[in-house]
């Protein structure tokens, strides 16, 4: 985020859960109908029989044949690129490389039984932890996999890697070629398109509120339009944007707009009246009205006036007035109410405008970065003045630290993502590493029973192999009971047909289209048992064999499913459970340890800039992560998901409290000349007293939250803290007492994080009441018990 953002708005705890992907089905049996699965299908249907010609009846080389084939049905099937003709054509190109340097490495592991399994943990953790680059990167790490688990297992020395790359690159041009030239028309970037119609949709609703004609319809199409985003946001197990400055811009854009949105049907709703706020409060949410509508003209490819400028004076106009307010404790409170919530208003709004020229382009994020701390090292009291940029030090406040180093939390497209999610708490990096064990276990045992399909121990260990025991296993069950159908199947067929390859090459394109079709429109066990058929069908063309083909699968995938479920017996077995509740208890306490660091800093208590921001950051992003992995697994929940939501939102209203307590308008430090003088000792110590109190509260949540010790002790009883009732720590005694401004900030901002904080803990207690409870028993037993 380019500018601090205020977390307070209980619209958080409204926040949608993960919706179920348009394409699921709505029940366990029902096939549901989709346009994108029918084209998916049709593609693989006209190129993966195509391909199966050409290798084995033309050319005449089984191994190219293999990897031809299942090279396509990965390409076209398995995995789903998205974004423009040219971001799917760069996808293809990029699974074809990465296919065939794992295909390389994994012919040549395959020579020794030992290197083969000592090669497969790296290579499969890497496969798997690059799906974190972004969601065209996941989409590829199947068929990658697939690339990798074939040359591994498969018989053949290092005289075949020229027929199986071979093999991997024609089904890789053909199947690139089938996606540019079958696919419904493109509906453009969803995303940018929701973001904008919110953008809008909150522009028009604040726009209303100033001239008094606000309706409840216009409330109500803010919140459908943010329900729209969030729904299509949260909607897949990862985020859906990549590493790039542009994705991770999206994105914070996205977050930002939803926060904007509870924000503002919060304050208007009973905490601002517009008509009868300060002038320049009013003229403060007009402008962020301007600067949202100008958010949503830029996502829809249009020139816009986005000015963080504009804005940033606004706001340091409404700030200024709070100087000269005096009079008794509830006009004061009442009047700093009303500024506080505008203010968080063009908080939101600025922060929102420099995310926005940074996912369109328009600037880069050191260009956004230098424009925002010229403009907090400014002092603007009046419209049309010079932004100075500082020259006693003060620009340092804004982004620097003492000793000057460059402070950039928000950096995190690249290199800093890839930091946040090198690390045990990560769910990328343990499913990472689980996944190559479990792949090495599956070629290991493969390799010592001597199958004769060696890789499809392996598949099976891959195609159920989840975040989770208890997941892994209920998948487990459904893979074998879809393959044993798929094999009765397969077998009818077979004997119905024989084995005469006229009727198999007509059966073949069948089985390809329901294959193609059935995932993500039917249930698990209906797609096991079509790629089955496929199996029986494509083997007996190339070796007739009969039904036996059927049978051998059956039990090399049982194989494969037994060794998934003991590597997640062995290896994190609660999964995403687990994670969530670590990285919970990590952004609290890091957000905690933030808060306490920004106060101090608004109070003009250190000199050192506060540097707890990139911890925080971090915290939530492995946070958010777990959540979706958790939220979208198959199974039941130990938890409540409106529990989890509302841990998981205090984590990050408290990050963006401490952020917008490190940077206030015209008031980053209580040194600004702005401030009119240095707040007095007294009334440091009273505002620092209750940051801490707070702080010690979300403390003691995380480590209510935290992973449970051996033996597993209740964790102490948390103590709210203390409700503010009075404005005498922000009274200044220095000169004639006065509100001092800063002052009725800080003291804002604690308000309104301490009045969320008894919310938190009922969850947290049943949280942690969960994770005392053993893994292995099942979510309603683990209720009772904790009931």
């Amino acid at each position: 985020m380019t500018q601090q953002t205020v977390g307070h708005s209980a619209g958080l705890r409204q926040r949608l859960r993960p919706a179920r992907p348009p394409d699921a089905p709505s029940s366990w049996w029902r096939v549901s109908w989709s346009v994108p699965a029918a084209v998916r299908a049709l593609r693989a249907t006209l190129v993966v029989p195509a391909v199966l010609a050409v290798t084995f009846k033309v050319i005449g080389d089984p191994q190219m044949t293999i990897f031809a084939v299942f090279g396509a049905f990965g390409a076209l099937v398995m995995a789903s690129f998205a974004g423009t003709r040219r971001d799917k054509v760069i996808s293809h190109f990029g699974l074809a490389v990465a296919g065939s340097v794992v295909l390389i490495l994994g012919t040549l592991a395959s020579t020794s039984d030992v290197t083969a399994v000592l090669v497969t943990v790296p290579v499969a953790f890497a496969i798997y932890f690059s799906g974190m680059i972004g969601p065209n990167a996941a989409a590829g790490v199947t068929p990658a996999l697939l690339a990798y688990v074939l040359a591994v297992a498969s018989a053949g020395g290092t005289s075949t890697i020229l027929s199986r790359v071979e093999g991997w690159w024609l089904a890789s041009a053909v199947s690139t070629i089938a996606v540019l030239l079958i696919s419904p028309p493109s509906p453009g970037d969803r995303l940018r398109q929701s973001a904008a119609a919110l953008a809008r949709a909150l522009a028009r609703y604040l726009q209303a509120a100033v001239n008094g004609s606000v309706t409840a319809a216009d409330q109500e199409a803010m919140l459908g339009a943010k329900h729209s985003l969030m729904t299509l946001f949260d909607s897949t197990p990862y985020r859906p944007t990549g590493l790039a400055t542009a994705d991770q811009g999206l994105a914070s854009l996205v977050s930002l707009l939803e926060w904007s949105a509870s924000l503002a049907s919060e304050t208007l709703d009973g905490h601002l009246n517009v008509r009868d706020a300060d002038p320049a409060d009013r003229d403060l949410i007009a402008d962020s009205a301007t600067e949202l509508d100008a958010i949503a003209e830029l996502l829809d490819g249009r020139q816009a006036d986005v000015s963080l400028e504009r804005l940033w004076r606004a706001r340091s106009v409404s700030a200024a007035h709070l100087r000269a307010l005096t009079g008794d404790p509830d006009t004061v409170r009442r009047v700093a109410d009303q500024a506080f919530h505008a203010q968080a208003i063009g908080i939101s709004a600025s922060a929102a405008a420099g995310n926005a020229l940074i996912a369109t382009r328009r600037l880069d994020p050191d260009a956004v970065e230098a424009l925002r701390r010229r403009l907090v090292a400014a002092v603007v009291p009046e419209p049309g003045a010079p932004l100075a940029a500082g020259g006693d030090g003060s620009d340092r406040a804004a982004g620097d630290d003492a000793g000057g180093r460059r402070r950039r939390y928000w950096r995190m497209p690249g290199s800093g993502l890839i930091v946040a999610d090198a690390s045990v708490r990560s769910v990328w990096f343990r499913n990472s590493a689980r996944g190559g064990i479990a792949i090495a276990a599956a070629v290991a045992v493969a390799k010592i029973t001597g199958v004769q399909h060696a890789f499809w121990v392996v598949l099976g260990t891959l195609s159920v192999l989840r975040t989770s025991a208890g997941a892994t296993g209920a998948t487990a069950m459904r893979a074998l009971a879809g393959t044993v159908v798929g094999f009765v199947i397969g077998a009818a067929l077979v004997v119905g047909i024989g084995v005469s390859p006229a009727a198999l090459w007509v059966a073949l394109p069948l089985a390809v289209l329901v294959a193609a079709y059935t995932p993500g429109t039917a249930p698990f066990l209906a797609g096991q048992a079509a790629f089955t058929v496929v199996v029986v069908v494509l083997f007996n063309l190339l070796v007739p064999a009969g039904w036996k083909v059927g049978l051998v699968r059956v039990e090399d995938v049982a194989i494969g499913c037994a060794v998934s479920i003991v590597v997640g017996v062995l290896f994190w077995p609660r999964g995403a459970s687990a994670l969530v509740g670590d990285n919970l208890a990590d952004a609290l306490s890091s957000g905690a340890a933030y808060l306490k660091q920004a106060a101090d800093w608004a109070l003009g208590l250190p000199e050192r800039y506060p540097r707890g921001a990139d911890d925080a950051v971090a915290a939530g992003i492995r946070l958010d992560d777990a959540l979706r992995a958790l939220l979208t697994e198959q199974g039941s929940k130990r938890i409540d998901k409106q529990d989890l939501w509302t841990l998981s939102m205090s984590a990050l209203r408290l990050r963006l409290t401490a952020e917008s307590l490190a940077g206030l308008p015209g008031l980053s430090a209580a040194r600004s000349p702005e401030a009119g003088h240095p707040l007095g000792s007294a009334v440091q110590a009273a505002l620092a007293r209750e940051a801490a109190e707070i702080a010690g509260f979300y403390d003691q949540i995380a480590l209510e939250v935290a992973r449970p010790g051996h033996p597993a002790a209740p964790p102490p009883a948390v103590t709210l803290p203390a409700a503010a009732t009075d404005m005498q720590p922000a009274m200044c005694t220095i000169g004639s007492p006065h509100y001092h401004p800063v002052a009725l900030w800080v003291r804002a901002h604690l308000t309104e994080l301490a009045s969320h904080s008894a919310a938190l803990v009922g969850p947290a207690k049943r949280l942690a009441e969960v994770r005392r409870t053993p893994w292995w028993l099942g979510p309603r037993r683990a209720r009772q018990d904790g009931n």
